[in-house]
């Protein structure tokens, strides 16, 4: 009897020990969101020297794109409700515009209005905002889980948990995953189609490949590594797997997008007429400080990123985890050629795999002492950044 109990606590503790480190990464996640939030929640109009003009929580409600997102999550990209918003609160806005915010967050921002109605917090407002904000946090706990996770199955690294940490204080990252944005959601889509692809389940990969179109056009880049991977097996192997087929649902995630537009806007191509939003050029197009989402020519730090992801490419090129690095590859030649200056947001989905391809280096001993060391200036970024990237919101109506 005592051997039996002994045998249960020590199971216990032993899947206890399994769980903690998820515990911790969700502590982590959130905590350092809420420090990011400080001097939005205090209302300070002074902050390090940093002058917060009426600072409040609204910098945090209003920092571009996320307002943005819950127009279609209020109205589904129906055109007659879109012309409503747009002739009160959001002139200068075309309606074809919305188009360009892709249905998956804000679907996921309507349920979780829903939900914080259903828990009883009708009478309040601000509960779409709320639900932007919350979908995002809830995304980047179960992406920084499920990184942790993939580190640990596949054994990518002796330090998974420290390299998981590591992963989420990239300067961009911390601030896009403390706003209304769809980046840590897409983010934990193209991991987990990466898992499941790496684990021969194509009809999954397939899956959240589709899912990951739904929430951002670039997912479809899945579907091509995901192409270039069958080439190389079927070179090697001279055999076809029937089951690879289950990855045609990548591509049929984005044809439900446009079915979706087509429905509702009357538009199938709606996202190709919502404006300037696709800003693939021609490789380094980024270096024009005449063009529209440029406007500046301070622009060496892009050339550093092109640097840390050309040699994820590299460094990963004979990894036994093909998918990622064909991903890594079509990912980061396609990132060459988007003419915006926002790289850092628009490559965040490599930064994983630079995490896992130079796991001995971000998990060092030098790095991790920098590392406390550059937390404020990282933060002092950050801040800085909320500070100034923000819509001018005049009246909120439309995102109550």
């Amino acid at each position: 009897m005592i051997t039996k109990i002994n045998i249960q606590f020590f199971d216990t503790m032993s899947n206890m020990r399994r769980i903690y480190p998820y515990f911790t990464l969700t502590l982590i996640v959130l905590l350092s969101t809420v420090l990011l939030w400080l001097p939005f929640l205090l209302k300070t109009n002074s902050w390090f020297g940093l002058n917060i003009i009426h600072s409040s929580f609204d910098y945090v409600y209003r920092h571009y794109d996320g307002p943005l997102y819950i127009i279609p999550a209020k109205t589904f990209y129906d055109p007659s409700l879109l012309k409503t918003y747009n002739g009160s609160s959001l002139v200068g806005i075309s309606t074809s515009y919305f188009a360009a915010h892709l249905p998956l967050y804000p679907i996921l921002i309507r349920v979780g209005k829903e939900i914080l109605v259903t828990i009883g917090l009708k009478g309040q407002n601000l509960l779409y905002l709320k639900s932007m904000l919350s979908v995002n946090l809830i995304s980047t706990v179960l992406l920084s889980g499920l990184f942790y996770f993939i580190l640990k199955k596949f054994k990518l690294t002796a330090k998974p948990f420290l390299l998981t940490t590591v992963f989420l204080f990239l300067p961009r990252f911390l601030v896009v995953r403390s706003i209304g944005a769809p980046e840590s959601l897409f983010m934990l889509l193209i991991l987990s189609s990466l898992y499941f692809f790496e684990k021969e389940k194509y009809l999954l990969a397939g899956l959240f490949g589709g899912l990951s179109v739904m929430t951002k056009t670039p997912g479809i880049l899945l579907f091509a590594a995901y192409c270039l991977v069958f080439v190389e097996k079927l070179i090697k192997n001279k055999q076809v797997n029937w089951k690879w087929l289950g990855v045609i649902l990548i591509p049929t995630g984005l044809f439900v997008v446009f079915l979706i537009y087509w429905h509702q806007m009357g538009d199938f191509f709606a996202y190709f007429h919502s404006g300037d939003n696709i800003h693939l050029v021609f490789p380094f197009s980024v270096f024009n400080f005449q063009k529209m989402w440029i406007g500046t020519a301070w622009l060496e730090d892009i050339i550093f990123y092109f640097f840390l992801y050309g040699l994820t490419v590299i460094t990963l090129k004979d990894s036994k985890h093909r998918s990622f690095y064909y991903f890594t590859l079509v990912f980061f030649l396609a990132t060459t050629f988007v003419q915006h200056r926002d790289i850092s947001r628009y490559s965040l989905p490599l930064w994983p795999m630079a995490v896992i391809a130079f796991e001995k280096f971000f998990t060092s001993k030098k790095l991790i002492i920098v590392g406390v060391f550059m937390l404020i200036a990282i933060y002092l970024y950050a801040w800085n950044f909320m500070s100034f990237n923000v819509m001018p919101i005049a009246d909120w109506k439309p995102y109550l």
